[in-house]
């Protein structure tokens, strides 16, 4: 069983690119691909209390997820969300650690808010003053697919638009050590039940035996598989190459249970 949705409008920041006009001449080969670091974005959508509180993990998901509504024209404060990260925000829970690992053991407040998962929709609730559901999910580093999934099946189901975001950051040592996430990476797609004149394509999603695509390009194949959320490279390869004049391949997206999301495309 499949469920079909349409994909309006995208959102990304990650190594080497801030935004998804940059991701899309990169992915289609117009921009050499040089990687560097994710340059942290500025957040102007929160009140100065807020945003002196905020960590990047809250800063690039607000940002891709603002980015994808600005360029569909889409009033945020009107959206359904979907959030995922594999692990939320690496500094605030390495601060944490710490905290209990010395001697008083007290978290400050801010430490703990910023901890819980769901901080982003938190934000994001603040940001837009969007009251319509928002769900915070976890998958490890089937994360993407695992949200897309979530996304599809509300959207389709609701009859109502859909913003997925999802959300990465890495943390320090110690725990970089047994759990490496190389750099911040976040994206964000927005997802109608019915065709606009502004989708990009017709996306046909469903589970499969487990297959995976990869990046040819070895630089962005080594993003792909080194954060969790870049799980969705392939995905946006494909968006960043529409129209296409030939037949699209599936794409498969690492999931749980080894299972991959099969993607199927028509363009609209």
């Amino acid at each position: 069983m499949s469920v079909k949705v349409y994909v309006q409008a995208i959102g990304a920041i990650g190594p080497g690119a801030s935004n998804w006009p940059e991701w899309r001449a990169i992915l289609r080969g117009e921009l050499a691909y040089q990687q560097t670091a994710t340059i942290n974005p500025i957040l102007t959508v929160l009140p100065s209390a807020e945003r002196r509180r905020v960590g990047i993990g809250v800063k690039i998901a607000l940002a891709s997820g603002l980015e994808a509504l600005a360029s569909a024209d889409v009033d945020p404060g009107t959206m359904t969300t979907v959030f995922c990260s594999s692990g939320g925000d690496g500094e605030n829970c390495h601060l944490i650690c710490e905290a209990l690992a010395g001697s008083d053991r007290l978290i400050s407040p801010t430490r703990f808010h910023n901890s819980v998962h769901n901080a982003p929709s938190g934000y994001w609730g603040i940001a837009s003053g969007a009251m319509l559901p928002s769900t915070s999910l976890c998958a490890y580093d089937a994360g993407f697919a695992v949200g897309l999934l979530e996304a599809a099946v509300q959207c389709s189901v609701e009859k109502r638009p859909v913003l997925l975001v999802v959300y990465d950051t890495p943390y320090p040592e110690p725990i970089h050590g047994v759990r490496p996430i190389a750099d911040q990476f976040a994206v964000s797609m927005l997802l109608t039940p019915e065709a606009t004149p502004a989708s990009m394509t017709a996306i046909d999603v469903s589970l499969h035996k487990a297959l995976l695509t990869t990046m040819e390009n070895s630089e962005l194949e080594n993003i792909r598989s080194s954060i969790p959320a870049a799980r969705a490279l392939p995905l946006m390869q494909v968006l960043a190459r529409l129209p296409a004049h030939a037949s699209i391949p599936d794409i498969y997206l690492e999931y749980v249970n080894g299972q991959s999301l099969c993607v199927k495309f028509d363009a609209a």
